[in-house]
């Protein structure tokens, strides 16, 4: 089982998503978690709502920020547009995806980093399984 920590700026939309998605198409077999380099309050309400169209709920999801602790729990990180504020962990495999900020866009551009977001899961899975 690998532990896979999606992280993004404020811990609201990409990584949440990414959070979100990879445990629900990892049925398990994986584990995920997210962090904000400087977290919001609140998942951003554009992310809810296009998380709840693929019957994923995040509003109770509270935003966290990125420890030491937390990325040392992971075997791979995954920054998404934190710059240099991502996280450089010695001896942690780490991947950059390059995704738009869904903050305050319109739904039809956020259900597009969705499905980028899905896509990017989905063969991560598959590479982690060895397929």
């Amino acid at each position: 089982m690998a532990t896979v920590l999606f992280v993004c700026g404020q811990n609201a939309g990409r990584s949440q998503m990414s959070q979100a998605l990879f445990e629900h198409a990892a049925h398990g077999a994986h584990r995920a978690l997210s962090a904000g380099t400087a977290p919001a309050t609140r998942v951003h309400p554009e992310v809810v709502q296009v998380m709840r169209e693929v019957g994923i709920e995040l509003a109770d999801r509270i935003p966290r920020p990125l420890t030491h602790e937390l990325a040392e729990q992971a075997d791979l990180v995954i920054t998404m547009g934190c710059g240099d504020a991502c996280p450089s962990i010695p001896g942690k495999r780490s991947i950059d995806w390059d995704l738009p900020d869904p903050a305050g866009q319109p739904l039809e551009a956020v259900r597009g980093v969705r499905e980028q977001i899905a896509h990017r899961v989905d063969r991560l899975l598959a590479e982690l399984h060895g397929d």
